[in-house]
């Protein structure tokens, strides 16, 4: 992925340009379901998509709301 970042600051006057690869690595957390992970990047946007592991559906617990 490339970022392109323009910073302008009149009250400190400067401003900064910066374009060029961009890269992030993040640890998953163990409920995710690594296989069915992904991502998409369109206009800008990065979606990421963590399914949760089978075992982490089961252990869902509803709380009732009382009235």
């Amino acid at each position: 992925m490339k970022k392109r970042t323009e910073v302008d600051d009149a009250e400190r006057q400067y401003s900064e340009r910066s374009y060029g690869r961009f890269e992030r690595h993040l640890t998953l957390p163990a409920e995710v379901d690594e296989d069915r992970a992904s991502a998409t990047f369109r206009n800008g946007v990065l979606t990421v998509t963590l399914p949760k592991t089978e075992r982490a559906r089961q252990q869902t617990k509803r709380i009732p709301i009382s009235h």
